[in-house]
């Protein structure tokens, strides 16, 4: 599995020093790591490491080392990297003290939402709390929960951006809706925990990203899009395109990540994602055209006409809290996001010789 991009790590590296300054010596412990924001805030952290000689430890928990250290090499064997296998339900504490939490591990590629919804409930509530517990008895002070946009329900189509302050909830009822419902147990649980063992907790509810190493056989449209495009199949639209979505590229993602678990406020959740609403369709449109660089000319293909008289679904969120707190914005527009991603992709399918890294 290749590395993420340099320019990508360096301009991590450039916005998000003074959080990277603020963990000199820390020993991390991470669930989730081996997954796509792993992988980004992993990568980042070891490039700062070597940049700025920070001193740092990061302990990660996989299912399945061998095969992540097959897939990435320059982590496994990196020496500030110790991998250790488990469940994250049932996962034995790493001997020491650890200075930060940051706890991601969750299925969230769909299957297993559809068809096992018992199973991914039970994997986020009871991760959460065990991880949490282990939090708690090796010391550590400082949680970066990884949550999700999910927990909103679905938005209101009359609400532009979802704020953190709206209070509405996917359906209970719902088996579908399993993925939102165990985030929102986990954040409560987080609250409980921040009380009452005296951890400082920071939620961060991520809404839709694009980058190197985002799955392309999985249910993420964009990934999806892309996949088609670098084929050379048509750009395909299951349904009529007027959806509304938002995408954060992985690199401005690491930085907030990173920022929130430095500065982010204990008790507080902060929505993560890009203001930047595109309908569906015109993100297919987006992916052609970006898909022009690595000589690729897919066409658009819509599976059903809009019904005018239906209001489109959205998902985007609102990212005033993060900027007005924390001075968190993105940096990459979507079209430099594609193509970048799109480049990086076509370059380790052997499609183009080179792109800029």
């Amino acid at each position: 599995m290749p590395r993420v991009p340099a320019r990508d790590l360096e301009h991590v590296l450039e916005h998000a020093r003074e959080p990277f300054e603020s963990l000199r010596g820390a020993r991390i412990l991470m669930t989730g790591g081996t997954g796509f924001f792993g992988r980004w805030m992993v990568e980042s952290l070891l490039h700062a490491d070597e940049r700025l000689g920070l001193g740092v430890s990061i302990v990660l928990l996989s299912r399945d080392p061998d095969a992540f250290a097959h897939r990435a090499p320059h982590i496994a064997g990196s020496a500030s990297v110790t991998l250790i296998q488990g469940d994250v339900r049932s996962f034995e504490a790493p001997t020491g003290r650890f200075t930060h939490l940051v706890h991601g591990a969750t299925d969230t590629t769909g299957p297993l939402n559809a068809e096992r919804p018992a199973e991914l409930l039970d994997t986020i509530i009871e991760g959460t709390r065990h991880t949490l517990d282990i939090a708690s008895r090796t010391l550590v002070k400082r949680v970066l929960l990884l949550s999700s946009g999910a927990v909103y329900g679905r938005q209101p189509s009359t609400l532009t951006h979802v704020a953190e302050s709206y209070a509405g909830g996917p359906d209970p009822l719902d088996p579908l809706q399993a993925y939102g419902e165990g985030k929102r147990v986990a954040e409560l649980l987080g609250g409980v925990y921040a009380r009452d063992r005296e951890l400082e907790v920071v939620t961060a509810r991520a809404f839709a990203f694009v980058g190197p190493h985002l799955p392309l056989d999985a249910h993420f449209a964009v990934g999806n899009f892309m996949r088609n495009a670098l084929a050379g199949d048509t750009i395909r639209v299951g349904g009529d395109g007027t959806p509304y979505r938002s995408y954060l590229h992985a690199a401005d993602l690491a930085v907030w990540l990173w920022t929130l678990l430095a500065r982010g406020e204990s008790g507080r959740a902060y929505n993560v994602g890009s203001e930047e609403a595109v309908t569906i369709r015109e993100l297919a449109d987006a992916v052609a055209h970006a898909a022009r660089s690595v000589g690729r000319s897919p066409i658009v293909s819509i599976a059903r006409a809009a019904d005018p008289s239906a209001p489109p679904a959205r998902y985007v969120p609102s990212t005033r809290r993060a900027r007005e707190e924390l001075g968190l914005r993105a940096h990459i527009t979507l079209d430099d996001a594609l193509t970048r991603t799109l480049g990086w992709l076509a370059e380790r399918n052997g499609l183009v010789e080179h792109v800029p890294v």
